[in-house]
């Protein structure tokens, strides 16, 4: 029997953009044969700003809060990506200690991220308990952030050639007390979700994206190692002296909705892992490199790209030798990543496609720039 789309029996639906399980203002145009998927197209553009344009009209340190209104979600890693770029260009490295708090600081920050995520997929699935667990680590996370730098969600925390602030008094103690608590937590979200068994009919063979897709499709991060690719730019291309911490790559072979859980969950104790072993490493020093109060870099370009909490996080500045960029170009993982949407729900479910828009944990700031 040959497949029908143009007859009465086709449904195209409008999904969003409001609707509260497109994490944000995304539309999904959804072609339906009764309850079916069978396709999608996606609609951006509703969260538009031109930040990319606005780094043609700044200083290259005044550009630098733009970019974590981007991904408000990993505010510190838009941060880290912009800075290490800008660093690159003009030959400059961030001392010892500046690159010991980044690490630390990243690495809550994707404590954070992946917290956010799990509540609210949680939620869609429609288990509401998670949420409020999630939300209270990530309250101990946010108050360390408003403590270093006064913010809590936009938290602007480096400078170009180092940190902006010193560390408070306290603040390897927190860290660690945060660390000792947070691991026996998450075995707590463990505990409700991993083995329970409508967690798993929802997600099991969901939403499945194989390690081939992943690369034509240019997919990283979480989802990339969910089908089995061992890819982690901190280990691959290490930065910000990532190559002295001793920490595993989580990776699945399945591919699906339940695989990109797993990894996640698998991150965060890997995260707090990291967030010790920086503790122990951090020794006084500078937090700042000796970058000039005009920053004119040479004429060229720099392209740095990290492993962020969503996938591959890549800046690509121009310098024509003034105070501001010629050109800023970001390569955002919510954005690349959410392309994938129409080849994983084909053929499932209306309930399914919320499961997987959840999984690729997008942000639509990012995804909208």
């Amino acid at each position: 029997m040959s497949e029908t789309f143009l007859d009465s029996t086709e449904l195209v639906l409008n999904m969003g953009p409001q609707h509260p399980s497109t994490h944000g203002v995304l539309r999904v145009i959804v072609k339906l044969d009764g309850e079916k998927v069978t396709g999608t197209e996606c609609v951006i553009g509703y969260l538009h700003r031109g930040v990319e344009k606005i780094a043609e009209n700044r200083t290259y340190a005044m550009f630098a809060p733009y970019v974590d209104r981007m991904d408000y979600v990993a505010a510190i890693s838009n941060g880290l990506g912009y800075c290490l770029a800008v660093e690159k260009l003009i030959s400059v490295e961030a001392p010892e200690r500046a690159q010991v708090v980044r690490v630390i600081l990243t690495e809550l920050n994707r404590i954070a991220s992946h917290l956010v995520w799990l509540g609210t997929h949680a939620l869609d699935i429609g288990a509401l308990t998670p949420l409020f667990y999630c939300m209270r680590e990530r309250e101990d996370i946010l108050n360390i952030f408003e403590k270093y730098c006064g913010a809590r969600l936009t938290t602007h925390a480096f400078r170009i050639g180092g940190l902006q602030y010193e560390t408070y008094e306290g603040f390897e103690k927190e860290c660690l007390e945060f660390c000792d608590k947070f691991t026996p937590r998450v075995d707590e979200y463990e505990e409700l979700l991993t083995e329970n068994r409508i967690w798993k009919e929802r997600l099991i063979d969901v939403g499945i994206l194989n390690a081939e897709d992943c690369k034509a499709y240019g997919v990283t991060g979480p989802m990339l190692r969910s089908a089995g690719v061992e890819w982690d730019i901190r280990k691959a291309l290490p930065y910000s002296g990532y190559e002295k911490y001793d920490f595993e790559i989580p990776t699945r072979t399945n591919g699906d909705c339940y695989d990109r859980y797993i990894v996640r969950v698998q991150e965060m104790r890997q995260s707090a892992r990291i967030v010790r072993q920086g503790v122990e490493m951090l020794a006084p020093g500078p937090i700042i490199g000796k970058v000039p109060k005009v920053l004119k870099p040479p004429m060229g370009e720099a392209y740095v790209s990290i492993e962020a909490p969503k996938g591959e996080l890549g800046y690509y500045v121009v310098s024509d030798a003034s105070t501001q960029p010629y050109r800023v170009r970001v390569r955002p993982p919510s954005f690349v990543n959410l392309q994938s949407l129409d080849k994983m729900a084909r053929g499932s479910l209306v309930a399914d496609l919320v499961a997987v828009i959840g999984t690729i944990d997008i942000v639509l700031g990012e995804v909208d720039r």
